[in-house]
């Protein structure tokens, strides 16, 4: 039964809703997930750094996106497989780790969209601008485009639970199985529109822009490649073009699907599915999809398993 204080230091948080015959299948599948996150995440940026054919700006772009997984899942993941082993009368929280997490939570959706933004603008510059391109993205604009998706997610994150963290507390739940902005503020016995007002324009925005930046990217590239007769052109646009169209709607459906279900109560547990797996879809996927994608990924790595071979 929820217990109503004041502004209490220590914070209950609801557990999922397992049967004892799924358990121990979706326990072992949430740790192996973080393992293969890990790993693959880690490996990748690994090999894209100790390559210097893959020191281009495509690649030190995306390597944003690994590092933003890692933050995302080391923060959500290692926290929830311990509380899956506990009591459900001893699922507590501080309030200052609360916030800790539904801050780098928000930041790691914010900067999976800003990212791929800024990975849509290269696209754009290798294909519409080819000859131009190595005069455009330069050392010193890869660091802009990276510091702006980062700076851009920490502001508006930064707003977003500032607003909440303003609000007197007179509840202890927090209906899900890790902290977020909306589960701390409806700790709240004030009023929260302006959370609710900013919440849902940041949302918009933030969707409106990714999607946007989007659609007129690769329409611009569609005619680019239309009006060309360069085979070997096409071929590059379809290649790298594909591979980030895959992610960015990866990215963006479990957004969506985890945005959609928060607004309809009785379907709480699929909420709480579909927030993990906002989490671990992307963050498994990435590795695989650049790594299967990239020719230099696969021949670096084919020859450093034929160096292991010949020396054991």
């Amino acid at each position: 039964m929820e217990n109503f204080t004041f502004n209490s230091p220590t914070l209950q948080l609801e557990a999922l809703n397992i049967s004892k015959a799924f358990f121990y299948p979706v326990f072992i599948f949430l740790l192996f997930s973080y393992l293969f996150i890990i790993i693959a995440n880690v490996g990748i940026a690994a090999v894209i750094l100790l390559d210097k054919s893959l020191h281009q700006p495509m690649y030190l772009l995306f390597c944003n996106l690994p590092l933003n997984d890692l933050l995302g899942n080391s923060i959500l993941l290692p926290r929830l497989l311990l509380d899956m082993l506990r009591p459900r009368s001893e699922l507590f929280i501080s309030y200052y780790e609360c916030v800790v997490q539904a801050f780098t939570t928000h930041v790691f959706g914010t900067t999976s969209n800003t990212v791929l933004m800024i990975m849509a603008f290269d696209r754009y510059v290798a294909i519409c601008y080819p000859l131009q391109y190595n005069m455009i993205m330069t050392n010193k604009m890869v660091m802009k485009l990276t510091a702006s998706a980062w700076g851009v997610a920490l502001v508006l994150v930064g707003i977003l639970l500032g607003l909440t963290l303003r609000l007197n507390r007179c509840r202890t739940l927090i209906t899900n199985p890790y902290c977020d902005n909306a589960s701390l503020f409806k700790l709240s016995c004030e009023s929260v529109l302006i959370n609710n007002i900013y919440g849902l324009t940041f949302t918009v925005v933030l969707l409106t822009g990714s999607i946007g930046s989007m659609v007129i990217t690769y329409t611009k590239i569609t005619v680019v490649c239309l009006t060309s007769n360069s085979k070997s052109l096409n071929s590059k646009a379809l290649k790298t073009c594909s591979t980030h169209l895959v992610v960015f709607l990866i990215v963006v459906l479990s957004a969506l699907s985890n945005i959609v279900l928060h607004r309809f109560p009785q379907y709480s547990d699929y909420r709480k599915l579909s927030s993990i797996l906002f989490h671990i879809v992307p963050g498994s996927l990435n590795p695989i999809i650049y790594g299967v994608q990239s020719k230099e990924v696969q021949h670096f790595l084919f020859k450093w398993f034929q160096s292991k071979k010949s020396n054991p």
